[in-house]
């Protein structure tokens, strides 16, 4: 088998997490336990006060606080190699670790593209030095992003991509798509599209409504991506081929992913905590930070990707973080690149404008925030005895406002930005070591637990 994440070595964590209270949907936990960590690995659950502290380990007290299992982003862009003024392997896994991720999916679009074995395996070699969780890498589609000539798909997978994509731009062609799914059932791995009509999008900077119109610039139909996956939806079923769609914005695209699923078609797809709990009025102030593509939509387009969230049409959820520099982002709306950071915040943004306001349960949100690693063929994190320790601590009761303390990212282009959110990450083990602490952690006296 070949390893398709990559992460610096540091030592196993030997910890006594207790009193707890785990939630793990897939392991049917939700209650208060004692957490023993032995060598990396969940060695113990039992009732509160009821394990022994582990020789020469750590306890943390975690009464009042929740222990969930990592989650899992399959949308990342680390901008490594060629722009590590915006983000590299290890600032944007130390923003992974801070936001409880045990683990992320870094996209192609760098300079020089991802479409290249030589390429990949420079970054592989690299983020077994930098990356602070483990990170997998997709390859690009087609050669230089530029969906007239394909990678080769084959010696990509040798060299250990787990999936492609032209994430960044779409395939405009269905003759290139076909010939895509038809080169990834011999290859393996996953073909993932960013589904956009550049015909309908034209200039537009966001979605096109009310909104737009009022401000007088110029917008994106909501159909310049639905049409698109009901194209690629009906090529993955006649192919028979494996097909995930990214970043889904509105409900007719939800409509068209329910009609295609429900045809027979292998498709998932996933959904953003931006589109999940903003909207198109947020640009009113020309913040660039809420530019992104696909952009914020209605209030009727953010109801039905919560509601396919919740049933399952829509799969899992990614941040498709997106880290610029400042001076990018400081420039008149138009102008501005698109994107948005997301790491940091992404639990605490469902939790608070999802969770507490009654729209889904905290289990749905914990599932969907790690369900991605199915996807792409990874096992999804569980809080069990003998699983790696791949979880997070959080305390659902603490708040905190966005970007006040600073960022892990090395970009602060957060749509969250200056919002007080609640739902703090504490803490983040990684494939069996310390990702992230907080620091209150270490003023409370948790300073032992150390790579």
């Amino acid at each position: 088998m070949i390893p398709r994440l990559y992460h610096r070595p540091a030592a196993p964590a030997e910890l006594l997490i207790t009193g707890a209270h785990v939630l793990d949907p897939r392991a049917d936990l939700d209650e208060p336990h004692d957490i023993l960590i032995r060598d990396g690995h969940v060695a113990e659950l039992g009732s509160p006060g009821s394990l022994p502290e582990p020789p020469g380990g750590a306890v943390l007290d975690a009464t009042g606080q929740h222990a969930f299992p990592g989650f899992v982003d399959p949308h990342v862009h680390l901008r490594t190699p060629g722009q590590e003024y915006k983000e590299d392997l290890e600032t944007g896994t130390a923003a992974a670790a801070a936001g409880g991720f045990c683990a992320v999916i870094a996209m192609p679009n760098t300079s020089p593209v991802v479409d290249d074995a030589a390429i990949l395996g420079s970054l592989v070699e690299r983020a077994g030095r930098q990356a602070r969780v483990p990170v997998g890498f997709l390859a690009s589609i087609t050669r230089g992003l530029q969906g007239q000539e394909l990678t080769e798909m084959a010696e990509l997978r040798d060299a250990g991509a787990l999936g492609f994509t032209d994430d960044g731009q779409p395939l405009v062609s269905a003759g290139m798509v076909r010939k895509a799914l038809q080169y990834q059932r011999l290859a393996g791995g996953v073909v993932a599209l960013h589904e956009e009509d550049p015909a309908l999008s034209g200039d537009g900077v966001m979605h096109e409504g009310a909104v737009s119109a009022r401000l007088g610039l110029a917008g994106i139909p909501p159909l310049s991506e639905s049409t698109m996956i009901a194209r690629d939806a009906a090529l993955a079923g006649y192919e028979d081929a494996r097909v995930h769609f990214l970043h889904l914005s509105s409900s007719h695209s939800v409509d068209a992913l329910a009609a295609a699923r429900q045809a027979g078609a292998r498709i998932t797809a996933e959904v953003c905590p931006h589109h999940l709990t903003l909207t198109h009025d947020c640009v009113r102030r020309l913040d660039s930070r809420f530019k992104m593509n696909p952009p914020l939509r209605a209030e009727g387009d953010r109801r039905a990707l919560v509601e396919a969230l919740r049933s399952g049409v829509i799969d899992c959820v990614a941040t498709d973080h997106a880290p610029h520099a400042r001076y990018e982002k400081e420039v008149p709306f138009e102008q501005a690149p698109m994107g948005t950071t997301g790491l940091e915040t992404a639990f605490a943004a469902l939790f608070t404008e999802l969770v507490l306001a009654g729209e889904l349960e905290l289990a749905t949100v914990i599932e969907r925030m790690s369900a991605g690693a199915a996807l792409y063929g990874l096992p999804a994190p569980r809080i069990v005895p003998g699983e790696p320790a791949n979880l997070c601590l959080a305390d659902l009761e603490a708040s905190f406002v966005v970007g006040a303390e600073g960022y892990a990212s090395r970009s602060q282009n957060c749509c969250f930005h200056g919002r007080t959110l609640r739902g703090r990450v504490l803490l983040t083990l990684a494939a069996g070591q310390v990702a992230f602490r907080a620091r209150m952690l270490t003023e409370a006296g948790a300073g032992a637990i150390a790579r």
